[in-house]
């Protein structure tokens, strides 16, 4: 019987971008497009066994072994760092990290600036590599009315189309980095089961490049 290699897949329509490619690249798996509420779908000709997750669990998922590959966010692996390897830029899901304020906004670097944002490392990180004293108010829910309600100056957070900003009369002033969801396997995973994983690779890549 063929070994299995685990692949935890983001939930929604990321996922759905994220399987297809996966199954163009040779490791289909038929019964995840049943109208059902299972999690876990495997396919053992194929050796492969596919479940859903939170988007931002893949990567611990992966890191603990319960998956051996997944596919994840970069906004992810650079806000957590998980303990794994990025093997491919997909090219999907893509969008940018960037700070955003109200329209008409001057920062005045004499004072703190108050950031809120879900991305506390990643605000951190690119404000010291300005060297730009902050205050960082960590944030789950919606962002832009931290802003608008005083609570901050600015917010960091993923935009795509700008429109939900644009709706609350805020702006984008900085790209922070670009997003996209890439590729990751478990260290151990990727040494013991190299073989499938490398093929996996391979093909994804081809697509990639299309």
């Amino acid at each position: 019987m063929k070994e299995m290699l685990n692949i935890a897949l983001p939930k929604g329509r990321l996922g759905e971008k994220v399987y297809a490619m996966f199954e163009q690249a040779g490791f289909p798996c038929p019964s995840i497009k049943e109208n059902n509420r299972k999690l876990i779908f495997e396919n053992q000709e194929a050796g492969v066994r596919y479940f859903w997750v939170k988007p931002s669990d893949v990567a611990i998922y992966v890191e603990r072994g319960a998956a051996d590959i997944g596919v994840a966010g970069k906004d992810i692996l650079l806000e957590y760092r998980p303990q794994v390897y990025e093997l491919l830029d997909l090219d999907i899901g893509k969008c940018r990290m960037a700070v955003a304020a109200p329209a008409g906004f001057r920062d005045d670097p004499n004072r703190t600036l108050r950031v809120a944002t879900k991305f506390s490392r990643i605000a951190r990180d690119y404000y010291a590599g300005q060297g730009r004293d902050i205050d960082i108010i960590h944030l789950n829910g919606s962002i832009e009315i931290a802003p608008i309600l005083g609570l901050s100056d600015v917010i960091v957070d993923i935009v795509e189309t700008g429109t939900t900003l644009k709706e609350n009369n805020l702006e984008v002033t900085e790209t922070v980095v670009p997003i996209s969801a890439r590729l990751i396997a478990n260290k151990a995973s990727f040494k013991f089961k190299n073989e499938p994983i490398e093929k996996i690779l391979q093909q994804m890549a081809v697509l990639t490049e299309r």
